[in-house]
């Protein structure tokens, strides 16, 4: 597969894509590919998804394999594809402006920084609710402060900006840090079954064996959700690309060691779930500390466990966060290079080679959000609701990525071959499933024709603001052209 600066590349193409490597060469080469495949299983493996896909029982493997067969497959080989024509700084943003247009490339920047900005504001409540866990029930009044979690916001946020503008020579041990707990957890959740089997506090463990399918509009939404919501999350690293050592190489490599493994850990761990619960009885929200409480308890010292996992699961979220939070204050930087943002956000630091300014309006709008969040903290439909919409401006950018190999890149000769296309459409109809149910609540709520208003208007009117932020900034940018040519 050649670099898109091959002799049969448009020359507007070329140029385009030597700006965005010399404004990269002033970054340090941080993230090798052992960096690279840490952080692809932190920010891809969520905790929850073992619960959700425990919920349909033996037939869960069926589902993980159709979800890697439709989706997983699918995201890994468009992602090595156009990582390896445009190995640039912004990853997809770049993909989908040179594979379309700028406007598309922008709203991908737009909703993907939407997505980040959502799911990292509530990293203060969260950091409250697992310490309240690892504390025992003497600490249950801390998630009732709203004192004790603004100031968890301040720190957990603070901390963010701190490591995103020393930038990834420190980063990187935090994600490497984080992404070493979740094999451990995970191990650990492996081992479980046949530790309690040997030592008969269970009678049977089949971790492979696969029961058919019932076909039904809950299992299609669990599909969706263990497709885009459990496997997404590849293309995320390449926004990095301007700051890896070989990036066209070592991210696509990082891909191929990594979605075999995470495919594992995924259906072994489901399995080890189902070990100790039965499907109606998985705790959706922690059901990995629902496992351990269950797997240790016939040693005796099960509070001690449940306390440690805590406490490394909070250690793990963090280390989360800083990959999500350190990749999205990149976007603005790189919109800037093109002048469809403000010049201020592409200073960098006098040391560190990071961009400061937009680390600090990243870091003061995700602490805004989640102190804004805190008036709604115990509405469940109010929390559903943002969750949902945060899912959705992520795979937004999604369906853009599966359709610059269908529909953009245009220009490029030759096209995208035919095997490439028909895969990149399985996964943007499975993106495309995810949205659509997504729009539906899974909770008890006044009304589900309110709830899918609310949400669609939600994405709607954010996604109108990004569009006229745009055509804003490029009727500045024409003028100051014009201008200069006079």
């Amino acid at each position: 597969m050649e670099k898109i600066n091959s002799a049969d590349t448009p020359s507007e193409f070329r140029r385009a894509e030597e700006r965005v490597e010399e404004r990269s060469a002033v970054f340090k080469k941080q993230l090798g590919l052992p960096d690279l495949v840490l952080a692809q299983i932190l920010f891809i493996i969520g905790l929850a998804w073992v619960g959700v896909a425990g919920k349909l029982g033996p037939s869960h493997i069926v589902f993980w394999l159709l979800a890697v067969a439709l989706f997983y497959v699918p995201s890994a080989v468009v992602v090595i594809y156009l990582n390896r024509l445009m190995p640039l700084e912004g990853g997809l943003y770049q993909w989908a402006k040179l594979g379309f247009n700028e406007l598309v490339g922008f709203m991908v920047a737009w909703n993907l920084w939407l997505f980040v900005m959502l799911n990292t504001s509530e990293l203060g409540l969260q950091i409250t609710t697992y310490l309240s866990y690892a504390l025992g029930p003497q600490a249950a009044w801390l998630t009732e402060s709203k004192l004790f979690v603004t100031a968890a916001s301040f720190i957990g946020i603070g901390m963010l900006v701190l490591i995103s503008t020393r930038g990834l020579g420190l980063g990187k041990w935090v994600h490497n840090a984080g992404g070493v707990i979740m094999l451990l957890i995970f191990f650990t959740l492996l081992v479980l079954p046949l530790v309690n089997l040997a030592r008969g506090t269970i009678t049977e463990y089949h971790p492979l064996t696969p029961a058919l399918p019932v076909v039904s509009l809950f299992s299609l939404n669990i599909l969706g959700k263990l497709g885009f919501g459990a496997l997404g999350g590849f293309e995320y690293v390449a926004i990095l690309a301007g700051e890896c050592r070989s990036p066209a190489r070592s991210i696509g490599r990082s891909v191929m060691i990594a979605a075999p493994l995470i495919a594992l850990m995924f259906i072994m761990g489901t399995s080890s779930v189902l070990a100790f619960v039965r499907p109606e009885d998985i705790d959706l929200i922690g059901p990995i500390p629902q496992v351990l409480s269950l797997g240790f308890r016939s040693f005796g010292f099960v509070a001690y466990i449940v306390s440690l996992a805590i406490m490394l699961m909070l250690a793990l979220r963090f280390a989360q966060a800083s990959v999500t939070f350190t990749a999205i204050t990149r976007l603005p930087m790189v919109a800037g290079w093109d002048k469809l943002m403000p010049e201020w956000f592409t200073r960098l630091h006098a040391q560190h080679k990071t961009p400061i300014n937009s680390i600090f309006i990243a870091g003061a709008i995700t602490l805004g959000v989640g102190l804004v969040s805190l008036v709604g903290v115990g509405h469940q439909e109010a929390f559903q609701l943002l969750f949902n919409a945060g899912g959705i401006f992520y795979a937004l950018t999604y369906i853009v990525m599966f359709a610059i190999p269908i529909f953009g890149l245009q220009k490029l000769n030759p096209r995208p071959p035919a095997w490439l296309r028909l895969v990149a459409l399985s996964g943007f109809l499975m993106t495309l499933l995810y949205v659509s149910l997504s729009i539906f609540p899974i909770i008890q709520v006044t009304s589900n024709a309110a709830f899918t208003l609310k949400i669609t208007a939600v994405i709607v009117v954010a996604n109108v603001i990004g569009a006229a932020i745009f055509l804003v900034a490029g009727r500045r940018r024409r003028a100051r052209e014009s201008a200069q040519s006079v």
